[in-house]
Order: structure tokens, then sequence, then C-alpha cells
């Protein structure tokens, strides 16, 4: 084996520790770090972040500062814009963006600037592991050749591997800690380092046989939910035409005790990894001459969720004599799900723009997300004091901070896309639509 002196720094929790980007996956994981015992840096290029966590300061709703500035005291953690810190690093985290590009295929060059950023600071016994969700087949066919450009050789002088991360930001349940973490090398030597540092740091870790297999994990679980928020989406849409209540069919077939699993419908797809890591899936396959039928079918449908709503709320309003043309319409919720403060991707500003290219003035109310920018124009969140002055209420996030049934006493019109209001005892006066 190769490198024991690495095996004994993790065993040891004397190996140093460089988590690179300082973003959702990066902070909550550089404090499960420090708390298993190692001193972490975390290396982001943006100074604000860097100096946040110096400060003690978190920024991630899931992390409490308390946590974070425990461990500034302790010395165990401290972070820099200063790539000068990876060479003093034993491992090496990399936790960058991966977006979709214009044209809806995967924008690696977060990784590759990260690579580009260690290249020059690589050197023996050094433990390399990938976090960001990226296509089957990166660690292995883009980013070992651009670092193996160090001269150093894979399994024998450095270690690389990948782990992705399966962050559910607002889950109290399940942590960074908590969550099972998958893992798989680019050599067996690789596989064995990376088990022995997350071991010191996970509660339980699934060991599977490559990094592309580690990579097609991560896919899997997020197409699995983007196609069956897609299929209830559909649903939706049938039930409707039906003249069904979609959410009393789910909840009845949820009372099967097997082979049924209730996922919901909503106004379209938000956050980070279930809108776009399905695409990073069919855009690999492309490239292998396979349409992955599922996936973009799901995401015609997820993406198109925000005009079903539009047009749900045409209907309610014709059916009272109004047009959107000149109505005043309140938003509930732009955040992309529930109690959290991340609007990525948040369908609710698709709806918001929507309705605006239909001429209808557009207000919101968030009490976790104080402004928002879409497109050139900057919202503020407004008090929830004037509900009778809007021709509708569209309920796009369920925050549970919200009193659903004094909002349904006070509005004209509620068009509820999330059974929010489903506790409340319908007042006829205010008519609630479903979606």
């Amino acid at each position: 084996m190769h490198h024991p002196s690495l095996l004994a720094k993790l065993s040891q929790h004397t190996a140093q520790v460089t988590v690179i980007g300082l973003g959702y996956v990066g902070l909550p994981l550089l404090v499960e770090v420090a708390r298993a015992g190692f001193h972490v840096t975390g290396y982001d290029l943006i100074e604000e972040r860097a100096a946040a966590v110096r400060a003690g300061r978190s920024y991630i709703k899931d992390v409490p500062d308390a946590a974070l500035s425990e461990l500034v005291a302790q010395g165990r953690v401290d972070a820099t814009t200063d790539p000068q810190c990876l060479a003093s690093a034993d491992v090496v985290i990399i936790c960058v963006p991966t977006p979709l590009n214009k044209s809806r295929s995967p924008d690696n060059s977060y990784i590759v600037a990260a690579a580009e950023a260690l290249l020059p600071h690589m050197h023996p016994g050094m433990l390399i592991v990938l976090e960001s969700t990226t296509f089957p087949g990166f660690t292995r066919e883009v980013l070992l050749p651009r670092l193996s450009e160090s001269g150093l050789k894979v399994g024998q002088d450095f270690f690389l591997s990948f782990s992705p991360e399966r962050v559910d930001p607002g889950n109290e349940r399940f942590q960074t800690k908590n969550t099972p973490k998958v893992v798989g090398g680019t050599t067996p030597a690789c596989l064995t380092m990376i088990r022995a540092l997350y071991s010191e740091v996970m509660d339980r870790l699934v060991p599977v046989s490559s990094t592309d297999a580690a990579e097609m994990v991560k896919l899997l679980e997020n197409t699995f939910r983007a196609v069956n928020i897609g299929l209830v989406n559909e649903v939706a849409i049938m039930c409707e035409k039906l003249g069904l209540d979609t959410w009393e069919v789910i909840d009845a077939a949820a009372t099967k005790p097997f082979g049924f699993m209730p996922f919901y419908p909503g106004p379209g797809l938000g956050g980070h990894c279930i809108p776009v890591d399905p695409l990073y899936l069919s855009w690999k396959l492309r490239t292998l001459k396979y349409e992955a039928r599922f996936i973009d079918l799901a995401d015609q449908i997820n993406t198109g969720m925000p005009e079903v709503v539009v047009s749900r709320l045409q209907d309610a309003l014709n059916d009272r004599s109004q047009a959107v043309r000149g109505s005043k319409l309140l938003v509930m919720g732009v955040a992309y799900k529930r109690d959290i403060d991340d609007v990525r991707e948040s369908p609710a500003l698709d709806v918001i723009e929507l309705l605006w290219g239909k001429g209808a003035t557009v207000e919101y109310h968030d009490p976790y997300v104080p402004a928002v920018r879409i497109g050139h124009h900057q919202l503020q969140s407004v008090p929830l004091n004037r509900l009778s002055d809007y021709d509708a209420v569209l309920i796009l996030t369920d925050h549970t901070s919200i009193d659903y049934a004094a909002l349904c006493q006070k509005a004209k019109l509620v068009l509820d896309t999330r059974n929010a209001t489903r506790r409340v005892e319908k007042d006829k006066s205010c008519p609630v639509v479903r979606l």
C-alpha cells in the first residue's frame, strides 16, 4: 500500500483538509470534517464568504453560527481566497457549482478551474475528492488526465475519488453526517483512502466499484425524483380534465402499504439538483447516440408547469369575469421549496415573469426571501396586511409559518399549487382552486 503516511494521518486526524467552494455543500461539509477532529481550511474565490467563515458567521441556514464559531475558536477552521493554502493540504475536497449552460448542457468550468488552481500545489500523498455533481465518466475522463499533468501517478502518488453530495436543504432529520455517503475511487487504493477519510466523519459509507458508478448513483437519485414529479404533474393535468381532485387521488393511493410512493405536483421544479442533474445524464447519453426519453419527457412536463399554473389562474379569474391583464396578484412564496431561502431555479420566478407578460401587476410575500431579482426587476417581499386588495393570491411555496386559514378568509380568490389549504375549512366567499 502506497503512502501509509496519508493513511496514518487520516486515522490520527492529523491530515490537513481543504474544502474548495464554501456554498451550501462545502460549508456544512467543512463543519462536519472539523467536528471529526481535522483541521479544515475553506478556499473560496468570494472574499465575503471567507471573511464570514473566519468570523464564525454562517450564511447557510443548515449551519448554525454557534457550530461554526466554536470550531473557529478552537482553531480547527479557517478560510481564505489564497490558493497557496492548497500546497499544505493532504486532502482536497472540491464542492463547486456545476450548472447547465444556455444550451442546457453541463458546465463543468468551475471544476476545471478548481483543478487548474490545484495543479501547481499537488504533492505526493494527496487525496482529492470531487463532490460536485457531474456526468458519469467525468472524474476518469476529464479530471484525472488534467491532474495527471502534475507528473504524479494516480493510486500511487495521489488518490482521486468521487463522492456525490446528498444535501437536502432544510431537512431536519437528515444532514451531512447521518446521510449515508456513497464513495468511489479511481483505483482500489483511491477507494481505500476516501474510506479512511469519511469513515472518521460520516455515520455510514456506501462504497461502489468506480467513480463512474458513484457519479451515476447521484444522477439516478435525482432522475428518480424528477421523473416521478413529472408523472404526478401530468396526473394533475389529467385530473383537472377529468374533474377530479389530484390530492385526494394521491393521498388515497398513498395508503397502499407496498408498491407505491407518493410524490406531489407543484408549479414546477426548483433547486440546483432536481431540475439540472437528470439533464447531465441525458446529455451524456446523447454523446453515445442514445435518447434518454423518460428524462426528456419529465423535463418537458416539469418545465411546462408554470404555464399550467398561469392557465389555471386565467380560467379561475375568467369564471369571475376578470382578465389577467390589469389584475393585481400576490404570489405566496418564491423559494423553490418550503422553509428555506433558496430561489435557484425556482418555478415561482417563471410564473411571475409569465404573469407580467400577460399584463398583471404582481407582488410577492416570502418570510425567507426579503428581496429577489427577476430579470431587470428588483422586488421586495410585501407584508400580508392588504390581502383583500388582490384579485387573486397564488400559493407557490407552502412555508409552514403562514396562517393559511386567515389567508383564505381575507383573499378574494386563492390558487393553491401545493395543497397548503388542505386543512382549511372551505369558505364559499373565497374560492380555492387547487392544482
